[in-house]
């Protein structure tokens, strides 16, 4: 008969599953301590794991975990899954080995883990306010043959503090470099560092330093060239880390720059010509305000009766020893900027009175068109109208008259060639016979009595009047 005592030499490995869930209601009833709790269970894995201990064919079962990462003071969960599983006990241990939850029983005399959820294919467990040292490997046992283990790697992320933006200098002058720098202190794990002035992102230099407590503080310099545009404009130091969003800080750049110098025409508008008034405003506009603004002439001096009053100049009663270049200077503790003004006076503008002519026509009554004796006389308002027209008016008037004159010659020349011709026709001589007779008498009586109606050559005399 076979002796059912085991040998001293031989582990005791007898255990089973069903052992195990007895040895956990016997902690129930009589509690022990977990140290001695946790050293029975790893002998009880250590058996079933032993080559020679007993093997019996089951299911194929997977055991799943999850990594979680987590923000310091908040809540972890840690879920051990298993597939196809068949009744085998799920515990899960912390990184030092000790056991958090057996099936649904804590051990472990820690409140802040909490059971979620448990089944037969889940051990889920909660871990609030989480801390850095909570941060590690937890393991998923399931005590099925042969035993499995996965594990969960809680990373604990801790958020940068605000981050602390900071200048060389805080107003800085126009063409100058600045330097800002942004430091970001106590995150886990480091965090990085962009730059943004305005909507352009800027490269700057990072460097990174790890501290005593497991922290990192990262400080970022960001150096350029500041130009009058950027007054006012913001500069923004942003941090990300996965445990915070948006987190920024910005600055305002504070620039100095010369005065801006443009000059206003006030009056006249257009062409300058001599008798004329000028005025000019001096506008100028900088950081600081220009303190000063002086009107010159280049190389020559502004006219005596000129007026300098603050910004303006006015000159009245223009004429060409006026012309030349007339500056505006403008200065602040930058600097001093100017403008110019170059004036060219002409000549004024001279008004020909416009000439009157008096033509007098003697027109026939059927040929005397109303309308030239309008022209010949225009109103005083047209007049005063073409004495402001200018040369282009003269030479349109000239033109009207021009015409008038030649109408009329013309007709005067028509009314002498039809007199002409008329006169041509009638050109002749008056014949008469009244005295035909006395041209053959021989002496004057004769003649008489031949000149006489009643004698021979009466019937030769005729008179023909064309």
């Amino acid at each position: 008969m076979m002796n059912s005592k085991a040998t001293p030499t031989e582990p005791r490995c007898h255990l089973m599953q069903q052992d195990v869930t007895q040895l956990f209601s016997f902690k129930l009833l009589f509690p022990i301590s977990a140290t001695r709790l946790n050293a029975r269970l790893a002998s009880v894995v250590s058996c079933s794991l032993r080559p020679g201990a007993a093997q019996f064919p089951v299911q194929s079962q997977n055991l799943i975990a999850d990594n979680i990462s987590v923000v310091e003071g908040e809540t972890a969960t840690i879920s051990c899954r298993v597939k196809n599983n068949d009744d085998s006990v799920i515990q899960l241990l912390n990184p030092n080995r000790q056991t958090i939850y057996f099936r649904d029983v804590r051990p472990l005399k820690d409140a802040r883990f909490q059971l979620v959820n448990f089944s037969d294919n889940e051990l889920r467990v909660s871990l609030s306010n989480v801390s850095l040292s909570d941060e590690g490997r937890y393991v998923c046992q399931l005590y099925s043959d042969p035993p499995q283990e996965a594990y969960a790697n809680i990373t604990v992320l801790v958020p940068p503090g605000n981050p602390i933006i900071e200048s060389r200098e805080d107003i800085v002058r126009e063409g100058n470099e600045t330097e800002i720098t942004c430091t970001s202190m106590g995150s886990k794990p480091a965090a990085t560092i962009r730059w943004m002035k305005g909507d352009k992102e800027l490269q700057g230099k990072s460097k990174v330093e790890a501290t005593y407590d497991r922290m990192f503080t990262v400080t970022s310099w960001l150096r350029f060239t500041v130009m009058r545009e950027d007054d006012g404009v913001p500069v923004v130091c942003i941090v990300d880390h996965p445990a915070v969003k948006d987190f920024q800080t910005q600055k305002y750049l504070e620039v100095q720059y010369k005065p801006e110098v443009t000059i206003k025409v006030g009056f006249p508008q257009g062409l300058i010509r001599e008798g004329e008034n000028l005025e000019l405003t001096c506008q100028a506009k900088g950081k600081p305000q220009p303190h000063q603004v002086n009107w010159v002439r280049v190389d020559d001096d502004v006219p005596s009766h000129a007026v300098i009053t603050g910004s303006d100049l006015y000159i009245e009663n223009l004429n060409k020893s006026y012309n030349g270049t007339y500056r505006c200077v403008a200065s602040n503790s930058v600097g001093e900027t100017y403008a110019d003004y170059i004036l060219y006076v002409r000549d004024a503008l001279t008004t020909t009175p416009k000439p009157t002519t008096t033509t007098t026509t003697t027109i026939s009554a059927t040929t005397s068109p109303p309308d030239i004796t309008q022209d010949a006389a225009p109103s005083t308002e047209a007049a005063a109208h073409d004495s402001q027209a200018g040369p282009e008016a003269q030479r349109l008037d000239h033109a009207v008259i021009g015409g008038v004159v030649a109408v009329v010659v013309f007709a005067m020349l028509c009314l002498l060639i039809v007199l002409g011709r008329y006169f041509a026709r009638h050109k002749g001589t008056y014949f008469t016979h009244e005295a035909k007779g006395a041209d053959d008498a021989a002496d004057a009586d004769t003649a008489i009595i031949n000149a006489e109606g009643g004698h021979n050559n009466s019937d030769e005399k005729k008179e023909y009047y064309i």
